[in-house]
């Protein structure tokens, strides 16, 4: 969430705008209940949302796999907490192991180590880390190697994703895409590894195994090797709209349907309603000139709707 956009005079949402935690589950309910087996928590960052402890809580209820994306600053403190509310895993954004890359990237003032402690408190309550590195040449692909190095062995996998052109604000280009060929081959060079099977239908991330047996990493190609046809994700914003393409320029609103007072066979009704008729392309239709922020209407921002 660069400063230049949301600084001090910028208006985010009253309280009575966002969704409770009673109005999200319900609306998670719904979706379980038409076929939905993954729930993900994110952002913006999710663990500053206060009592968020609180709704892991009631999603774990609902029987699925229930992951979160964070940061991981805040995860020293708070996993045992998560862990014990029912979070099944965790997935930490670090985009490099060089400080200043990694401040750089993130416009955050702390360091990679904190990030580092996270992970590690994670691992120490018993929940498995999944690690995403979003990498933007001329930024930080040097950074590719020491990432593989770092958390080769470890048990943590590690994700490589390339730069993608969501929302307005990170004047994406398309020279700025180190390509998923280029990823593989950076690491292949250093550490040799062979493709591995897909976990289901639907995976974002390519797997690569290490041929020595020390784990894998994982490859998120959605610039260079859409997966658009597989696409099995939607994505509730916290003020109750349902966006089911990460590259969406408007969600389907949902928070009215609740506040009408919809019961949940209308809700489970309307989810599959939209997910019937949705016909996102964006990453197969992609080009430089998809685009124009001066004559198209704005996408919504990875801050809003999360990854």
């Amino acid at each position: 969430m660069p400063k230049t956009v949301f600084g001090h005079d910028y208006r985010f949402l009253d309280r009575k705008e966002l969704l409770s935690f009673e109005e999200i589950t319900r609306i998670a309910k719904a979706a379980v209940d038409v076929g939905v087996t993954k729930l993900r928590i994110t952002g913006g960052e999710p663990l500053i949302r206060v009592d968020l402890e609180r709704l892991i809580e009631m999603l774990s209820a609902l029987d699925v796999d229930l992951t979160l994306t964070t940061n991981a600053s805040l995860l020293p403190r708070k996993a045992q907490a998560l862990k014990d509310a029912g979070l099944t895993r965790i997935t930490v954004s670090l985009d490099a192991m060089d400080d200043a890359t990694f401040r750089m990237m993130n416009d955050v003032d702390f360091p990679v180590e904190r990030v580092l402690e996270g992970i590690e408190a994670a691992k120490s309550v018993g929940m498995p880390v999944k690690v995403n590195c979003v990498v933007k040449r001329g930024v930080n692909e040097t950074q590719v190697i020491e990432m593989a190095r770092y958390f080769k062995g470890t048990g943590h996998i590690l994700r490589f994703i390339e730069y993608m052109d969501v929302g307005a604000t990170n004047g994406w280009k398309m020279d700025d895409v180190v390509t998923a060929n280029e990823i593989v081959d950076l690491v292949g060079a250093e550490f040799p590894i062979e493709p591995a099977q897909a976990q289901y239908r639907g995976e974002v991330a390519k797997r690569w195994s290490y041929k020595d047996g020390t784990g894998e990493i994982g490859i998120i190609s959605s610039v260079t090797q859409p997966f658009c046809g597989d696409c099995t994700r939607s994505r509730l914003s916290a003020e109750g709209k349902l966006y089911t393409c990460l590259f969406a320029v408007r969600g389907h609103d949902l928070r009215a349907l609740l506040r009408g007072g919809a019961t949940d066979d209308d809700l489970g009704a309307k989810l599959a309603e939209i997910w019937k008729v949705r016909g996102d392309r964006y990453s197969e239709l992609r080009s430089e000139e998809t685009f124009d922020p001066s004559q198209d209407e704005p996408r919504v921002e990875m801050s809003y709707i999360g990854g």
